[in-house]
């Protein structure tokens, strides 16, 4: 193998892959447990089922920007790249470390969660989720491995299964007898202030649950055609997301009133016990399992892209460019599992970090943004294979949401926004070392 070989992605990955990809990183346990928490915020069905569009609407405008920014710069490690040639390398290399992050978290926090599940299962391993998450993350990184096609193949069979298991439950939803749909209220009510603090803190909700929607500009490198794939795989992902989660929610407020959805942790499971009694518990643990092993797959690939791209750029250790014979940037992989294993061992439970990683996102997202509107004005000739429709109402609108979720956020924890602080004041001096060294 060539030194040159040794260090390039192979375009092994088509539009079946991206829309897989796309659905597996997207779809997880949220939506089976979001409702709940939403009904009790909203008490509306109508506003529910609107805020849910709202999000969708959100994620369908950024893919339309994504969907330029990604076949225009088709490079592994997504959204760094457009930023970087946007408003110079520093904002690349702040914006990468973010996105790396945000996607270096997921890993840990699904082999968790998927232990627990398989505990719910089989009772008598209750002494070994630590264990059982760390053989889960040991197994898929063998799988990386031995090559990108395994990965890929994987990816769209547990996606497949996925939607299947969703369709489902709808379908056996709506077989129910079930729960009258109220009328749409003419009166003043949605705007109280109490319901649109609600329904912002809901969006946040929401947008964490369509999290992982562009997870196919991660792999553009690696597409055989990403002027035709990405677009494709980006609308109709999205839209097949957005429809899942509208039918999922509407199924479960046909089989039972908000009254009681609002009070519910796990919704999917209590719709569930109503459908299939005492066995429902399990049906929705087998769902679970099924979307977590998805989301976890696509995970498992994304950070090692992200590291790739940060590597080649001298962002990070020269080795990181190292690619295998089945292309899979390997040194990336290792680096992003041993991450991912200290998560496991030593912290355990990721709600917080969960949080801060929908937090980031929403930064990076729209730094993506005005990334467009600066490329469209600076490098105009810059090849476009597509040209995000509407331009620029569309990413003028995906940054006035961008701008108001993040108000939103700083508002809902300050915390973590002091965090970011903090990582941003301490990235440059490290990018200034980084930079001397290159």
């Amino acid at each position: 193998m060539s030194d040159s070989t040794k260090t390039q992605l192979k375009k092994s990955l088509g539009l079946s892959f991206n829309i897989a990809v796309l659905i597996g990183g997207t779809i997880g346990v949220g939506i089976l447990r979001t409702p709940g928490s939403i009904a009790d915020l909203l008490n509306n069905y109508w506003l529910i089922l609107a805020s849910w569009l709202f999000g969708g609407l959100y994620v369908l405008f950024g893919a339309n920007s994504y969907a330029e920014l990604a076949t225009m710069l088709p490079k592994a490690g997504g959204s760094y790249n457009y930023i970087k040639r946007a408003f110079g390398e520093y904002a690349g290399f702040l914006s990468g470390w973010f996105d790396y992050i945000t996607n270096a978290i997921p890993p840990a926090f699904y082999c968790i969660v998927i232990s627990e599940y398989m505990i719910i299962l089989f009772p008598a391993l209750a002494n070994y989720s630590t264990v059982m998450a760390i053989s889960l993350l040991a197994a898929f990184v063998l799988i990386h491995l031995s090559g990108v096609k395994n990965g890929s193949v994987i990816q769209q069979i547990t996606s497949f299964l996925k939607v299947i298991c969703f369709v489902a439950l709808v379908v056996a939803c709506f077989m129910y007898t079930g729960v009258e749909i109220p009328p749409i209220k003419t009166d003043n009510s949605f705007f109280q202030i109490g319901l649109v603090f609600g329904f912002f803190k809901s969006l946040q909700l929401i947008i964490g649950t369509y999290n992982g929607w562009n997870a196919v500009c991660f792999f553009a490198e690696e597409n055989d055609d990403p002027g035709k794939n990405i677009p494709k795989s980006l609308y109709s992902g999205v839209l097949l997301v957005v429809a899942i989660y509208v039918l999922v929610n509407a199924a479960f407020f046909h089989v039972l009133p908000i009254e009681t959805l609002a009070k519910s942790n796990l919704a999917a499971a209590d719709v569930a016990k109503i459908l299939f009694g005492e066995n429902g518990a399990i049906i929705v643990t087998v769902i679970s399992i099924f979307s977590l092993i998805s989301i976890l797959n696509a995970f498992m690939m994304i950070p090692p892209r992200i590291l790739y791209g940060l590597s080649r750029d001298g962002f990070f250790i020269e080795k990181g460019t190292t690619v295998n014979k089945g292309g899979t940037p390997i040194v990336a992989l290792l680096v992003s599992s041993v991450f991912s294993l200290l998560l496991i061992i030593f912290v355990g439970s990721f709600e917080v970090l969960f949080g801060f990683a929908a937090f980031i996102s929403i930064i990076v997202w729209g730094l993506a943004y005005f990334s467009l509107l600066k490329l469209r004005t600076s490098e105009p000739d810059l090849p476009r294979p597509y040209r995000s429709f509407w331009y620029p109402w569309t990413t003028i609108i995906a940054i006035i949401a961008s701008i108001a979720l993040l108000i939103g956020f700083i508002y809902s924890d300050p915390k973590s926004f002091i965090v970011i602080l903090g990582i941003t004041i301490v990235s440059y001096p490290l990018f200034l070392v980084l930079k001397k060294k290159k």
